[in-house]
């Protein structure tokens, strides 16, 4: 992935995060699981906890993370493939550590993560959770993402220079817009 993707990416999951943090994200609470229909709850809660490692955010609660579970869940519904892969995947990152994964700390989470990263499942999970989180407008809002600029005109007109921690610039380097 290029860094241009990855930030557009980014800038998207972040933006859906703010809204989820913010309780914006309907049908998804951060208190509790949503219905899967592939995943097993266990395996849902380790993708869970997966996710939450992968792109942490601490402005996001879980809400937004279930999200991201939830759209593993529905592409392993149109794949049996994919559900195998998440299957085995979350039954290996169980089995390969001393407790479940979802039962490590955090830094035994990334660790355990590391170990996997060129995986088929480790890029499945990552990939869907880079379009799922990074896409979601709740997210934005709770990072604080205004959103994409085309849909009012692009930045010109709307945020272009807005920036506050640059000096403004001289005159001639901004000609007016036609």
């Amino acid at each position: 992935m290029k860094r241009r993707d990855f930030l557009k990416t980014g800038a998207l999951a972040f933006a859906g995060t703010a809204a989820a943090v913010t309780g914006l994200i309907p049908g998804v609470s951060a208190d509790s699981a949503p219905a899967f229909k592939t995943l097993k709850p266990e395996q849902a809660e380790a993708l869970l906890k997966m996710t939450r490692q992968i792109y942490p955010h601490s402005k996001l609660d879980d809400a937004a993370y279930w999200k991201v579970v939830k759209e593993l869940d529905s592409a392993g519904e149109k794949d049996p493939v994919t559900a195998s892969l998440l299957a085995d995947g979350v039954a290996h990152l169980d089995s390969a550590q001393s407790a479940k994964f979802a039962a490590l700390s955090e830094k035994e989470q990334i660790e355990a993560l590391k170990g996997i990263a060129n995986t088929p499942f480790f890029q499945k999970v990552q990939s869907i959770e880079l379009a799922s989180l990074y896409n979601d407008p709740a997210v934005w809002k709770a990072l604080g993402y205004q959103g994409p600029a085309y849909s009012i005109g692009g930045y010109i007109n709307h945020g272009f220079n807005d920036l506050a921690w640059l000096p403004e610039p001289p005159e001639s380097a901004s000609p007016k817009p036609a």
